[in-house]
């Protein structure tokens, strides 16, 4: 999304205080995406009820890096905010770098807006209530233009077939202890689309890695004994769907 305010840019010590710039118009049109809790606050974006295992926040903080002083974010139990509620991050911005700055009021900043869609939302009313919101939210008669916009419908998995369970099965025998489910954030939107195309299909979606993996940072690793017991898990089900169990 790119806000833009002004024409050109100008000298910020003779306009600031009374010309609009785009950086202070993206702040404050960001900043109406989530609420005092930090809690997503966009307006027709859904969230699913389902019950969620027993998850301590001790755990999640230390999982995703949290320093002490830091809270989280939302509200309701926070495994739940993870795998059923809605998010918006910005991923991305680009304004004058710390390096390059001046005293100037930037007339145009572009942000990238990275949302997750809980299952049961279409991802183009998601995205038709997130424009709204922009619409209605936009500082000082700021425009908003958009781009490169990408759809990707949520999935949840039917636990009902049978390949699921054996597949369960398999994992339980590799790993030595019982398989659970879990939900999670993803950009797989041809899942959805795969069960439109073939609605009797079963699928699972399957991840090497944990959370000290730490997927899409710079370091992200792979632990090489949970690639073992992921190839051997893989391995016994093929072996089980070879003997038509």
């Amino acid at each position: 999304m790119t806000i833009r305010t002004l024409e050109h840019a100008s000298h910020s010590g003779m306009f600031g205080g009374a010309v609009p710039d785009a950086t202070m118009a993206a702040i404050r049109l960001l900043g109406t995406f989530w609420d005092a809790d930090g809690a997503v606050a966009v307006e027709g974006l859904a969230s699913r009820a389902a019950e969620v295992p027993d998850y301590p926040e001790a755990r999640i903080r230390a999982e995703a890096g949290v320093p002490d002083g830091v809270s989280l974010i939302g509200r309701g139990a926070p495994i739940d905010r993870v795998w059923n509620q809605p998010s918006l991050t910005v991923t991305g911005m680009d304004l004058p770098s710390v390096v390059n700055a001046s005293n100037t009021l930037t007339p145009v900043v572009t942000a990238v807006v990275s949302g997750r869609v809980a299952p049961g939302q279409r991802a183009a009313d998601a995205l038709a209530a997130v424009q709204a919101h922009i619409a209605a939210h936009a500082p000082f008669g700021a425009s908003v233009d958009y781009s490169h916009i990408e759809l990707g419908d949520p999935f949840l998995v039917d636990t009902t077939g049978r390949l699921f369970q054996a597949a369960k099965e398999t994992m339980t025998q590799a790993w030595g202890r019982d398989a659970v489910e879990i939900g999670i954030g993803g950009s797989i939107p041809f899942i959805a689309e795969l069960t439109e195309v073939f609605p009797g299909a079963q699928i699972l979606i399957t991840g090497v890695e944990d959370a000290d993996s730490r997927a899409h940072s710079p370091n992200e690793s792979l632990h090489l004994g949970v690639f073992r017991k992921a190839i051997l898990a893989e391995a016994l089900f093929l072996a089980r769907l070879s003997d038509g169990a």
